[in-house]
């Protein structure tokens, strides 16, 4: 038998999500955080990039604030308001200080327990390669959750203010191939739906199925294949990273 999936925890009241690109969060993510917004929970947004780069016809000073408009027009869908972009370079963010530095911040503006972000490894558990950008935002933010608690790593951020927050007590990575952790998303999904279809631009560019069947089609059928490991209720999964 196929080795269930734990609940995810639920003692935490603020948590912030750390991911590269608009749309990132709406690939399944979104379910979940509408969820744990009905619940009282808040949810943050980071976005490292305004996903300038994802539209081959559109130059990217055009893209920019249309996909951050897009944005955050998603994340109201699922109860979030608050959404803050770091303006690194779309398709070559690098991972280093500077970013561990901008996403530790943050975090300490948050104060989050949990953080959220999106699969960090190489690939998506087969020989689907990941991108340079999710690797890089995903390892950092990882990072950043211990950075943001040590007084004596990037100093700077409390003279700025920011004072040190070790409150942080998991990070969960939505797109793992090993999941540990799953959210029952029943009431969430169809929230989760319009979100993503928040992102129509970007969307009508990728695939030439009408955009709500496209959404409906992909994130039903994720979240139907992943109950399968929780109980045969739809899911959003998580690896989770206890601190």
């Amino acid at each position: 038998m196929t080795e269930q999936l734990e609940s995810m925890p639920v003692d935490w009241r603020r948590a912030l999500a750390v991911v590269a690109h608009p749309d990132d969060l709406e690939y399944g993510c979104a379910a979940a955080v509408a969820v744990w917004t009905d619940e009282g929970r808040e949810v943050g947004y980071l976005l490292a990039t305004r996903g300038e780069a994802g539209i081959d016809t559109l130059e990217p000073e055009k893209c920019a604030p249309l996909r951050e408009r897009e944005q955050r027009a998603s994340a109201a869908v699922v109860g979030v308001s608050r959404v803050e972009f770091l303006d690194h370079r779309d398709g070559v963010i690098e991972y280093g200080v500077e970013l561990r530095r901008d996403i530790a911040a943050a975090i300490r503006r948050h104060r989050p327990e949990l953080i959220v972000t999106l699969n960090h490894r190489d690939t998506w558990g087969g020989v689907a390669w990941n991108t340079p950008d999710h690797r890089a935002v995903g390892r950092a933010a990882l990072d950043a959750a211990g950075d943001a608690g040590n007084r004596w790593i990037f100093p700077e951020l409390a003279e700025q203010g920011l004072d040190p927050w070790n409150g942080v007590r998991w990070v969960a990575v939505a797109g793992s191939a090993t999941p540990t952790h799953a959210v029952d998303v029943t009431v969430g999904l169809e929230r989760s739906v319009h979100s993503l279809l928040a992102h129509r631009t970007y969307i009508e560019v990728l695939t030439d199925q009408d955009p709500e069947e496209y959404c409906r089609a992909f994130l039903a059928g994720n979240a139907e294949a992943s109950g399968e490991r929780f109980g045969g209720r739809p899911a959003v999964t998580f690896e989770l990273f206890a601190r």
